[in-house]
């Protein structure tokens, strides 16, 4: 088990990243009303994650030292295998990142940079100094190798900069390059192009990101649409690109929400029926209720098991972005005595039980583990067996669930 310790610098997105692309989720958010979720309080709806963390909230970036003292408290007593250095802003805009990753990598521990587009880095060779402070793998925002494209769409000032430091990092450290894909802008050839760039370079992999554009895809902040008239891949013909990206290049390429070529993730169980007698014997009923994305996937893992759990799918495409209001117009005939909604759905459980009660039947409503699958943005540096692995324990977790609770 990898023992990992985060080092989180704060920062707000937008402000602490020399600006939004033009693609973020978070632009156009404005003050958000609670949603609820699983950590709120039984009698009050609303809690520290549903209500500034969801929206990264941050108050700005922290100063070293507390994120230093806050390093040393979670590392006490134990030896980490690696350190994330993490927030809400652009980790290259952090005025303090080289003093940081000095102090950290004094220990001989390798760091892991968590996410930066590269945007506040100015000359071109601040890679340099942090790889020989101990930093070894980096999740870098490429969008486009192309500087005309990140200038325009990533509001990126400093984008020959950005692109060198990348090329310095593929060079000594894992980098994983992620791009939010934009139909008819980064797409096609122009992203044939960066494979080829991140290839040559000596990227690990690539995490193509499908842009999300309505409440439908995910954007749950009031901020629909990001772009006005953009258009958006459908999820078919996203998995489609990211199977022919994969089968293209050299490196690891994986999408999200889906697919992982390599694992089968999420819900690689579909594709390994030889698995499923691992999992315990299902013996009572329940309804599932989850996402578009999900449904077919999880359809077909529980039709290998038993005719007791039917699948539900609400309008939204990512289960953990399910609000209540995607439970309210859910067509309640097909819904069992017991629903299982998904564990980081964002709503107040007895809204949930009131939503899923409003035909008159008195429903048990259970939250799912936190997760079932993964999508690629964690699968991209994990195994078939891991996925299958990880699978395996929360498809078990939910079966002793049904078994326990279900009709």
């Amino acid at each position: 088990m990898v023992v990992e310790t985060l080092a989180d610098v704060g920062g707000r997105p937008g402000l602490d990243c020399n600006g939004f692309c033009s693609y973020c989720y978070f632009r156009g958010v404005r003050k958000v009303a609670p949603f609820g979720c699983k950590n709120c309080m039984p009698f009050s709806k609303g809690c520290d994650y549903c209500t500034r963390a969801i929206a990264e909230g941050y108050p700005g970036f922290k100063p070293m030292n507390m994120v230093a003292f806050e390093v040393a408290q979670a590392s006490f007593g134990v030896r980490p295998d690696k350190v994330t250095i993490s927030g809400g802003g652009d980790l290259s805009c952090y005025p303090d990142l080289l003093p940081l990753s000095q102090l950290v990598g004094k220990s001989g521990v390798p760091i892991h940079l968590g996410y930066t587009s590269g945007k506040g880095f100015r000359r071109g060779d601040e890679a340099e100094a942090l790889i020989r402070a101990g930093v070894r793998e980096v999740s870098f925002t490429v969008f486009s190798t192309d500087p005309d494209l990140r200038r325009r769409w990533m509001n990126d000032k400093n984008a020959i900069p950005a692109l060198s430091n990348l090329r310095t990092f593929c060079q000594s450290c894992d980098v994983y390059a992620a791009a939010v894909m934009l139909k008819g802008v980064n797409d096609g050839p122009a992203l044939e192009k960066t494979c080829a760039d991140l290839e040559e370079m000596g990227a690990r992999g690539l995490i193509l990101m499908r842009f999300a554009n309505s409440r439908e895809q995910g954007l749950i902040l009031g901020n629909a649409p990001i772009i006005p008239d953009q258009q958006v891949h459908g999820v078919e013909e996203f998995r489609d690109l990211v199977a022919d990206i994969n089968n293209s290049y050299h490196f690891r390429v994986t999408g999200t929400p889906l697919w992982d070529p390599e694992t089968g993730a999420p819900f690689a169980l579909a594709r390994r029926k030889d698995m499923l007698p691992r999992l315990p014997e299902i013996r009572r009923s329940a309804t599932v209720i989850t996402s578009l994305v999900a449904a077919p996937l999880l359809r077909e893992i529980f039709s290998s098991l038993t005719d007791r759990v039917n699948v539900l799918a609400t309008g939204k495409d990512v289960g953990c972005l399910m609000t209540i209001e995607d439970l309210q117009g859910l067509d309640l005939s097909s819904v069992k005595r017991t629903a299982i909604v998904p564990g980081r759905m964002l709503a107040h459980d007895r809204e949930i039980r009131q939503a899923l009660s409003r035909d008159g039947v008195d429903r048990m409503v259970i939250r799912g583990p936190e997760r079932l699958s993964v999508d690629g943005e964690m699968s991209i540096s994990m195994t078939e067996g891991e996925v299958l692995e990880l699978e395996i324990e929360a498809f078990s977790e939910l079966i002793e669930d049904i078994n326990a609770l279900g009709v």
